[in-house]
């Protein structure tokens, strides 16, 4: 058999990273869907004018899911990939017509806790590494974020548009039947799991713990999903208050600021890629998240200022996103990469919820000039790990037989 036709994905790999990344993105798009708009709606709740409270509803979420992550990933191997997702997102789907439901802003954080007891990302990329061959993983992996990413351009551009005509209660039923959908999706349309799923060990976990490369990129996804969840505990009212533009308008800074950042980034990639330069192009990004953090403390009063920095926040996150799981799966010793995976989705979501928490209480307490200044304190720590980080040797191509 020639090398080319060894390399090739299989019929199987390519439905079970299509499909394993619709789940992704059915799950994902509802949580995104939330994050332009609570604030907004959370105003008209009893005490959802408390910008703590608003931080917490926003960060629950993740608060369960780095609390559930590695347990769900463990469940799995015990009782199998699939009873073990289909589970989660039926605890997904209780979270959010709870929250649908809610006529307080204690109820929509209880409705935010159990979306976020849903954790299954662990677990579906565990099946993802079970479906695939070690040559093509990082393949699936990159269909997976490519839909991520992708869902959460729609979700900037069509969460103000839902949220004028359906409200935040139908937005989160909205999420509730996404999370359905999934649901048929992995019973339905994900290929069956193999009898005997891979079998992370203990030392595993140990061993990603202290790898020093590993522990660069875990605080680096910690950091940038701790300052989007912060974003969004200001951004909205902002655009209200000082670009005066209504919430149903939103989509009109956050379409053109997610096109120019998409025109950016894929170039930034292919670069990073192609001619070596992954280090140059990763640091350059933390660089520029570096200064929209200070933009937007200092120079983002109006509504043209804020679609600016929103635009450059757009840039650096969409490569840092695009890059980092890569990296993971580059990097993690191949034996322990479902351990990686697990540690670097248990900090992304632990991120996620400080986040919000941190957010709303320096807002409430200190300003907003406190969020940013933090935001900048922190992407300069993430400055000097990635300066000091050895990147993964350039992936060869192989050669046609």
């Amino acid at each position: 058999m020639s090398a080319s036709s060894t390399d090739r994905m299989s019929s199987t790999e390519r439905r079970a990273g299509i499909s394993l990344a619709a789940v992704f993105a059915l799950r994902m798009l509802g949580l995104f869907l939330i994050l332009p708009v609570f604030a907004l709606y959370a105003s008209d709740l009893p005490s959802g004018k408390d910008m703590a409270l608003v931080g917490v509803a926003l960060g629950a979420y993740g608060l369960t899911q780095a609390c559930l992550q590695i347990a769900y990933g463990a469940a799995s191997d015990h009782f199998g990939r699939k009873p073990v997702i289909v589970f989660g997102l039926l605890l997904f789907v209780v979270g959010s017509f709870v929250a649908a439901f809610a006529d307080d802003i204690y109820v929509v954080i209880a409705g935010r806790v159990l979306q976020g007891a849903g954790a299954i990302s662990a677990a579906v990329t565990a099946l993802a590494a079970d479906l695939t061959r070690e040559q093509h993983l990082t393949k699936v992996m990159a269909m997976i974020g490519s839909s991520i990413g992708l869902v959460f351009a729609l979700s900037m551009v069509g969460a103000p548009l839902l949220y004028a005509v359906i409200g935040m209660p139908g937005i989160f039923s909205l999420t509730g039947g996404l999370a359905l959908l999934a649901i048929f999706v992995v019973l339905r349309v994900v290929p069956a799991a193999p009898m005997m799923p891979r079998q992370p060990a203990w030392p595993s976990f140990v061993e990603v713990l202290s790898h020093r490369q590993l522990l660069r990129l875990n605080f680096g996804v910690f950091a940038l999903h701790l300052m989007l969840t912060a974003m969004w505990v200001l951004l909205p009212s902002e655009l209200v208050r000082t670009g005066g533009l209504p919430v149903a308008e939103h989509w009109k800074v956050y379409l053109p600021a997610l096109l120019v950042s998409f025109v950016i980034m894929v170039p930034a990639i292919i670069a990073a890629e192609r001619f070596a330069r992954m280090k140059l192009i990763f640091n350059g990004a933390i660089v520029l998240l570096l200064c929209v953090q200070a933009g937007f403390g200092l120079f983002a009063g109006g509504l043209y200022g804020l679609a600016f920095w929103l635009m450059l926040f757009f840039v650096s996150f969409n490569i840092l996103e695009a890059t980092q799981p890569s990296l993971i799966s580059r990097i993690a010793p191949p034996h322990a990469k479902g351990a990686a995976l697990g540690v670097y989705n248990t900090t992304q979501a632990l991120g996620l919820f400080l986040g919000g928490v941190l957010g709303g209480v320096l807002a409430k307490y200190a300003g907003p000039g406190a969020v940013w200044a933090g935001g900048a304190l922190l992407t300069l720590v993430w400055l000097m790990l990635g300066l000091t980080m050895v990147m993964p040797a350039v992936r060869k191509r192989p050669a046609a037989a």
